[in-house]
């Protein structure tokens, strides 16, 4: 039996009022448009965040149908990468000094300076002529200039650069507008994505390799002095001149600006390890040169370390992830908020903390000023704060505001912190407490890990004065956390107490 079935009509005089509302509102529409155009020419032309946005669609990884070529997705890329030629002055006057031919001649006449040339590559993100590059690729030059694929040369401005991310932007004027590079989402990209390296290396001209994406995040390298490292590694050539140039997927997106290579110490050339700034962390710098005119940095203000199997154990965690703090600046906004030494911060609002160095990005790309939320693990417990953040500044030296001795552990002998102890150890003042390993010996289980002149400052999170003290927090057949002081720096290790 077939159910009941109802229509609904409608007449010609509302299809016809219906018609008429929808044009006004086409009307209306194309009106608003226009006016939104003409404010935009009359009050000045798009920020630089708005000329140069991140395509966040995602890459089609289902595909399993064979290649043949990709020569469609590299066309659009290819006449976006330029070559880039720098001028710097050198003194070196110095260097001559010692040169017999130049003292032959006498050091009046003696040349002071000289010029070098330098080359690299570039990708143009903008039509109207911003070039994303590397610092070290036009670092101190007094001339720069930049070659189309065309042949066209073009003179440069250094619009900002930014040592600590090898980061450098360039603008260049065209009466024409520029073929521009389409950057992807860097944070998308996984470990075997099919990419493309494209760059000017050794002076043969552009030149395109293939690979893949071997690795992310990639830090510690200790490439960049005082930097912020998280590279994408890719074993697609790279070479020397290939510095600045593009890193781009499959569908010829920009996803990074290729940097640096490691080798093998033998040569200099390409052994299938490079390294790419993640399209993300360079917008994130462009954007800042062009309208601040330099990268503003978070400051959070603790010292940290990262978490290894050892320690999770020792601290009773889950898994490595997050940041353990092993010190707080006083008067520091980490401090302003609570902070402790032995904290392990696991989260910035519901962002995961992978680990130290994770941390230290997260926080630097973060505005001076700023508040985040703080997700700690603390004594078995996790809590949240809110830390107002400073802005980071350069590197420097960080300052914190007649012993008997006795074995602590098996040929471990400590005492506690004198006067006499850091006159001997060359401790610094920073150190105002603790016990001081004097002695190990040779047979100690220990040797690997404890030295003489290493402070011990906390164990199993208690600050420790005296070795009877200390000794009975350390139980046998567990693995305890201790928080100690070497060389100027703090760092917390895990130990197996036998």
């Amino acid at each position: 039996m077939l159910g009941n079935h109802w229509h609904s009509y409608v007449s010609k005089s509302e299809v016809m009022e219906i018609r008429s509302k929808n044009m006004k509102s086409i009307r209306l529409a194309a009106i608003t448009a226009i006016a939104v155009s003409l404010v935009l020419t009359l009050f000045g032309e798009d920020s630089i965040a708005d000329k140069v946005k991140i395509n966040r669609e995602p890459l089609n990884r289902s595909s399993t149908s064979a290649v043949a070529s990709y020569w469609d997705s590299l066309s659009k890329a290819r006449p976006t990468v330029v070559n880039i030629s720098s001028t710097r002055v050198m003194d070196t006057s110095s260097q001559l000094q010692n040169d017999p031919f130049w003292r032959f001649f006498g050091e009046g006449q003696m040349p002071r300076q000289r010029e070098v040339q330098g080359q690299g590559s570039g990708v143009i993100v903008s039509k109207d002529g911003y070039i994303l590059t590397n610092n070290h690729v036009v670092e101190d030059a007094s001339e720069v200039t930049v070659s189309l694929q065309g042949g066209r040369v073009l003179e440069a401005k250094v619009v900002g650069t930014d040592p600590q991310t090898d980061v450098a932007v360039l603008k260049v004027e065209s009466k024409e507008e520029l073929p521009f590079a389409v950057l992807a989402d860097s944070d998308q990209i996984e470990v075997g994505d099919v990419v493309f390296a494209i760059g000017n290396p050794l002076g043969v001209g552009q030149t395109v390799t293939m690979g893949i994406v071997s690795a992310k995040g990639r830090d510690g390298l200790g490439m960049i002095e005082d930097g912020f490292e998280n590279f994408i590694q890719t074993d697609a050539s790279i070479n020397q001149g290939n510095s600045g140039g593009a890193l781009v997927d499959a569908r010829g997106r920009l996803i990074g600006i290729n940097t640096l290579i490691l080798t093998d110490g033998r040569s200099s050339g390409n052994i299938g390890i490079g390294f790419a700034i993640p399209t993300v962390l360079a917008h994130n710098v462009m954007v800042s040169l062009v309208e601040e005119g330099a990268v503003s940095r978070g400051f959070l203000g603790v010292g940290i370390q990262p978490l290894d199997s050892d320690l999770v154990e020792a601290m009773g965690l889950s898994d490595t992830k997050g940041s353990l703090v092993n010190y707080v600046i006083p008067g520091s906004p980490a401090d302003e908020a609570g902070l402790e030494v032995g904290d392990v911060v696991v989260k910035i609002f519901e962002d995961e903390v992978q680990s130290a160095s994770d941390l230290r990005l997260k926080i630097a790309a973060k505005s001076p000023g700023s508040s985040v939320e703080l997700t700690v693990y603390r004594d078995e417990k996790y809590f949240k704060t809110d830390v107002v953040l400073g802005e980071r500044k350069p590197q420097g030296q960080v300052s914190v505001s007649g012993p008997q001795k006795r074995e602590l552990l098996d040929g471990i002998e400590a005492a506690p912190l004198s006067d006499e102890l850091k006159q001997k150890y060359q401790i610094g003042d920073e150190v105002e407490s603790g016990l001081v390993v004097t002695s190990v010996s040779p047979q100690s289980p220990y040797t690997r890990q404890l030295v003489a002149g290493m402070v011990i400052e906390k164990i199993k999170g208690e600050s420790v004065y005296t070795v009877r003290d200390a000794k009975k927090l350390l139980e046998p057949g567990t693995k305890v956390a201790f928080f100690v002081y070497i060389e100027g720096f703090y760092r917390y290790m895990a130990i197996e107490i036998e």
